[in-house]
């Protein structure tokens, strides 16, 4: 795995193995009568690798996750966990999910839920006990096990949640807003267990809307919209230090032609650019540039690269008339 380098001590790197992907899509398509949820997707991901899939409400991530689990079949294309079709009951056997609504019967005791859970994976009777004690001291819920779950919080029954997808040490987890309803502490202790996951060997797809959570957690981002992949890069080949914004008295066509002459123009509006320069030195050439024009720069800011801003950009293109698209999960 190649650790995002933000979060992660770099003694501890090691690079993505180059073994064969256990979880893998090619072609995956799925409509809802005239309309495409997911449109001729391929995925891969390999042992180790943390991968965060995002997307704005719609864009077709829980009905991808569904194919991927097995849980919904596809009208073409096809989903392999470990090899096996993900249809297969002993494919499923081999994930942990962590669903964003983890339902769990408030009479029941966290390790009750536990067991019930290390049933349904296969785990020989006399394992439970032990592996429903580990799972519960790696999420940070235990000595709380014996106590219904009508009487935890928001956060603690979103840990037990996580420790039911831990259950029997899958190779592959799924999660679903992980840190939802979490405090600070509990987000930074489960982007430390979803790191540890990816040293183990454990491939982790993950959905959230938390983007700063994602690009500490990840080693790569899967951008979709209206069902198709926009970009699948590691995140620490987000877009380069280049990027300037300039804000300016009015944005008019002379004025992006002349921007764009020294590099990518991104998302602009009345009065700023967002400019990807081919050289990132030439900023104050373009700043005199466009003051000879006649064009008035009140400001020109060089830009920490994000992959909030690369979101934005890439769903604001898909959908430029629409100004919530930005917002919209």
């Amino acid at each position: 795995m190649t650790p995002n380098s933000a979060t992660r001590d770099p003694a501890t790197v090691t690079t993505v193995p180059t073994a064969a992907p256990v979880l893998r899509a090619e072609g995956l398509t799925k409509r809802f009568g005239s309309a495409v949820a997911v449109d001729g997707l391929d995925l891969a991901i390999h042992p180790g690798e943390v991968v965060g899939l995002l997307g704005p409400n719609g864009a077709g991530k829980t009905t991808t996750v569904k194919m991927l689990l097995g849980l919904t079949r596809p009208d073409e294309g096809t989903a392999w966990i470990h090899g096996i079709d993900a249809a297969s009951p002993a494919a499923r056997r081999g994930v942990g999910y962590l669903p964003e609504a983890f339902a769990q019967p408030a009479w029941a005791t966290g390790e009750e839920v536990l067991r019930h859970h290390a049933a349904l994976a296969g785990l020989r009777r006399d394992a439970w006990a032990e592996e429903v004690t580990r799972v519960i001291h790696r999420v940070g819920l235990a000595g709380r096990g014996h106590e219904r779950v009508g009487g935890y919080s928001k956060g603690m029954r979103q840990r037990l949640g996580l420790a039911a997808a831990l259950i029997g040490e899958p190779g592959v987890v799924v999660l679903d807003e992980p840190t939802s309803a979490m405090d600070p502490i509990g987000r930074k202790e489960v982007r430390d267990m979803v790191a540890d996951l990816g040293r183990a060997g454990t491939a982790v797809l993950l959905n959230s809307h938390l983007l700063g959570e994602v690009e500490q957690m990840c080693d790569r981002v899967v951008v979709m919209d209206r069902g198709r992949v926009l970009t699948d890069r590691p995140v620490d080949h987000l877009p380069g230090g280049g990027e300037v914004r300039l804000t300016v008295d009015a944005v008019d066509a002379d004025l992006l032609a002349l921007v764009g002459g020294f590099g990518a123009v991104g998302h602009h509006d009345a009065r700023t650019v967002l400019v990807t320069l081919d050289d990132a030195d030439a900023a104050p050439e373009m700043v005199v540039a466009l003051a000879a024009a006649g064009a008035r720069v009140r400001a020109m800011v060089p830009l920490q690269s994000s992959l909030e801003e690369l979101f934005l950009q890439l769903v604001h293109d898909r959908h430029p008339h629409d100004p919530a698209a930005g917002g919209r999960r």
